[in-house]
């Protein structure tokens, strides 16, 4: 209606004609101002505050509120005692069956944008009075200001944690126990920092940018690979031999057994059918599936395939599994050229999901209009993917970098891990700090970044204004003791880190334990931007981390070929079978590459060809145009 009265007023417009006249012929006023009215209303609810809308769905919340507040028994710190009394009084007023509210209602608990909506003439309207406590109980949940006493998800935070006097026996910690010792350090450290950029970028010899009428410009960093290296890495790899996926299973197994991880369910006893487990492994790390594996495969039914990935084929078994391979890696040759095995990155690969289902599949926009998961996994400085697990395709990836560090082997024994941007947040740097790992995110918006310092007053005059604030070492010293458990309990596997890390971070009037680990975060972050801008070698160590991680998506996409990828299976642990498939078989052929890639570098040596070795650690055991991946599945006979 709009568009026909506008078209009409804006013919009428350019031909001089009467607007009167224009609208009359559109349909009459009445129509316009009908029309007119309508549109208002609807613009009126785009524009309006949801709140506004909420008390609409009251009649749900009263289909089950009054029986969720008289089964649970809500529990909370000193800041929640409003809260609480505020449940009391709406359990006793269901209770009763009173639908007016006391005039003197508690109001504590509500923010300015509840009351405004509370109160309506000077007087609580039950409804939304109702609503604002629930939403505000649920904030509290959240934040873990309120908590539940028998809830694994919602307990109270400080019970999960190990005890104070255990704190100090735990090895892992790389920090003093006394908060003041840590204080010092760190003042030292960063104040030390502070002087030498600045002293750096006033002689102009910045190594990572420089900094100009208080803003940081970063330089791009040079490619550090040589152009050699792509003609070596064509070398190598020309000699590798063709090769099935089949005959790399077989000949890595032979070599280490590692078929003996899994485990019958019920007597603990090594699979005796090394063939059936090849055979469900390479199922889900093809993303074929047992089904069709069966027929593509003339050793086993669906069946036996079937009853062999229920009793062997578990998380702990795949992960044992995988730690052998990972290990038995880091001693050849070649895994000793690319590093020492104390750094690594981690990263999410997204994997489209077909549609949603039990494991709650959502839609990342950045990868299109169907919903998909994320593996994240962690590489070593060795190529090897030491740890995988299955996240939300939106999820933020930070709480889940120290599920990986922590929970193996491999992980505990890596001092410097690398991310991308999206893997940082204030509480993983102060975690990492106290757990001993440098960690090294590249930060993509680093000059919008601002340094935070205990004395702000004393920073040199180049870097205040890259200063954003003043660190509460207050909040650190009130909760320092807090801090260490949290770390200490991380490290015991006392609590999942991921799990954890994303309570705290969930609602931003946090508790006083995530504030101040903000604190040690913010000082953690702020001595690595400063060591960032003076050591180009961390730069160029993290670059190449972040490389070696990305590389690996290329193989997972070529070796997950099935499906174009697709991962079709509804439960969460059916996802996790497939993703720690595949971990698991790009693992094996990363082995296999290994050893043979040394093999070939060992006879060029004896022949006396000539190969440079300072190439070599641009070499990737990443390739696989040599291995056949398609196709039937035959096992040759076992030795």
């Amino acid at each position: 209606m709009l568009s026909r009265f506008g078209e009409a007023l804006i013919s009428a417009q350019e031909e001089q004609d009467d607007l009167g006249l224009a609208i009359a012929e559109g349909g009459g006023w009445e129509l316009f101002r009908q029309t007119v009215a309508q549109a208002t209303a609807l613009t009126g609810k785009v524009s309006a505050d949801p709140l506004d809308f909420v008390t609409d769905g009251y009649a749900r919340f009263r289909r089950y509120a009054p029986r969720f507040l008289e089964v649970l028994t809500f529990r909370g710190g000193g800041g929640a005692d409003t809260l609480l009394e505020a449940l009391e009084l709406l359990r006793r007023l269901n209770r009763r069956n009173h639908r007016a509210l006391p005039v003197n209602a508690l109001l504590d608990f509500a923010r300015a944008k509840w009351r405004k909506r509370i109160l309506k003439d000077g007087k609580p309207d039950r409804q939304a009075w109702e609503i604002g406590l629930l939403f505000e109980l649920r904030n509290a949940l959240r934040s873990g200001d309120i908590w539940l006493a028998d809830s694994r998800r919602y307990r109270e935070i400080s019970s999960a944690l190990v005890p104070v006097e255990t704190v100090s026996a735990n090895a892992r910690l790389a920090v003093p126990l006394e908060v003041d010792d840590w204080l010092r350090n760190r003042s030292h450290i960063l104040k030390h920092g502070m002087e030498q950029i600045s002293c750096a970028n006033q002689a102009g010899i910045l190594a990572g940018g420089i900094i100009v009428d208080g803003k940081l410009q970063i330089d791009r960093l040079e490619r550090a690979v040589p152009e050699e290296a792509a003609a070596l890495v064509m070398k190598l790899y020309e000699r590798m031999p063709p090769v099935r996926i089949t005959d790399i299973l077989i000949e890595v197994d032979e070599t280490l057994r590692f078929t003996d991880a899994f485990t019958d369910l019920r007597t603990g006893i090594a699979c005796g059918d090394r063939i059936g487990i090849m055979t469900v492994l390479l199922a889900d790390g093809v993303n074929l599936g047992l089904r069709k594996m069966a027929d593509a495969c003339d050793a086993h039914t669906f069946w036996e395939l079937l009853r062999i990935g229920k009793w062997h084929v578990r998380e702990e078994t795949t992960a044992r599994a995988l730690a052998m391979i990972v290990e038995a890696q880091s001693k050849l040759p070649m895994a000793r050229v690319w590093g020492d095995g104390t750094t690594s990155s981690s990263d999410g690969q997204h994997f489209p999901s077909g549609s949603t289902g039990e494991a709650l599949n959502v839609v990342n926009a950045r990868y299109g209009n169907e919903p998909g998961l994320s593996a994240y996994s962690h590489v070593s400085d060795q190529y090897a993917p030491y740890s995988t697990q299955i996240i939300p395709a939106t999820a933020h990836e930070a709480p889940y970098i120290l599920d990986g560090l922590l929970q193996n082997d491999t992980g505990r024994q890596i001092r410097e891990h690398y991310v991308d941007t999206g893997g940082f947040t204030d509480h993983v740097f102060a975690i990492c700090s106290v757990l001993g790992f440098r960690f090294a995110p590249r930060i993509r918006d680093l000059p919008d970044k601002r340094l935070y310092a205990p004395a702000p007053d004393h920073v040199p005059p180049a870097l205040q204004p890259l200063i954003g604030g003043r660190i509460n070492v207050r909040l650190i010293r009130e909760n320092w003791p807090d801090i260490l458990r949290l770390a200490a309990s991380m490290a015991a596997g006392a609590v999942v880190p991921s799990q954890i890390l994303r309570k705290l971070a969930t609602y931003p009037r946090q508790n006083s334990l995530a504030l101040a680990l903000r604190e040690v975060g913010r000082l953690e972050r702020s001595i690595f931007m400063l060591d960032w801008l003076s050591d180009i070698d961390l730069q160029r160590r993290a670059q190449i981390g972040l490389n070696k991680g990305e590389a690996h998506h290329a193989l997972k996409r070529a070796v997950s070929f099935n499906r174009r990828g697709e991962i079709r299976d509804r439960s969460s642990e059916g996802q996790q079978h497939r993703i720690a498939g595949l971990n698991l078989l790009t693992a094996i052929i990363i082995y296999w590459n290994s050893w043979k890639l040394g093999e070939i570098v060992a006879d060029q040596m004896a022949s006396a060809e000539q190969i440079d070795l300072a190439l070599l650690p641009h070499v990737s055991p990443l390739g696989w145009e040599h291995i056949t991946l398609t196709g039937e599945y035959r096992w040759p006979p076992l030795r």
